[in-house]
């Protein structure tokens, strides 16, 4: 038997061939994004709790999501982040389901922090690709933005509901469409 018939894959061949098979991880993650951002613009009279459940649908999706990607090996980021990420959104959704009358103070905090730690790492994500795939300021814009957007909220929770609800949503359609790009980039870059 020739040695050259049983060499192993690539790493580039791998990671392409992961890139291919979860790129739609990270479209549906963007669509489920802009979608909670246009409706919270769509509604902005929408009461506390109902803002609270919207949050937890989305928190929900973009976790399971996240968790899917890392069990199929996503390519865009180690499983270890992707697993991280995701049990962080189910957590967040977990919390926002089971207490749906918390405060707004205490919603701000929560979606602050849950922003910032998710922001963190997709910047971490992006440096670590930075070899691997073209134009990964996109996942750390992403995660800039996502990080500004928790600061913003733990630091000045006293901003006013409707404020708030401006500020989820503009972060929300945003941070979705940062993440649609990339997941076109991906799909592009594992045809190549």
């Amino acid at each position: 038997m020739s040695s050259s018939n049983t060499a192993a894959p690539s790493l580039e061949g791998l990671v392409k061939s992961a890139l291919h098979r979860s790129w739609w991880l990270l479209l549906l993650r963007g669509i489920a994004a802009v979608a909670f951002g246009v409706l919270t613009f769509i509604w902005p009279q929408i009461s506390l709790v109902s803002l609270i459940l919207v949050y937890g649908i989305y928190a929900l999706v973009d976790g399971v999501l996240a968790l899917i990607a890392a069990i199929r090996g996503g390519g865009f980021a180690p499983r270890w982040w992707l697993a991280l990420g995701g049990v962080i959104s189910i957590l967040a959704a977990g919390v926002a389901f089971a207490w749906p009358g918390l405060t707004a103070l205490v919603l701000v905090y929560l979606i602050g922090f849950w922003s910032i730690l998710r922001g963190v790492l997709e910047i971490v994500g992006a440096i670590r690709l930075r070899n691997e795939i073209a134009n990964e300021w996109s996942l750390g814009a992403a995660g800039v933005l996502s990080v500004i957007f928790g600061l913003i909220l733990v630091f000045m929770p006293g901003a006013g509901a409707l404020g708030l609800l401006w500020l989820i949503a503009a972060w929300a359609v945003l941070f979705g469409l940062l993440l649609i790009w990339v997941a076109f980039k991906v799909r592009t870059l594992a045809k190549a």
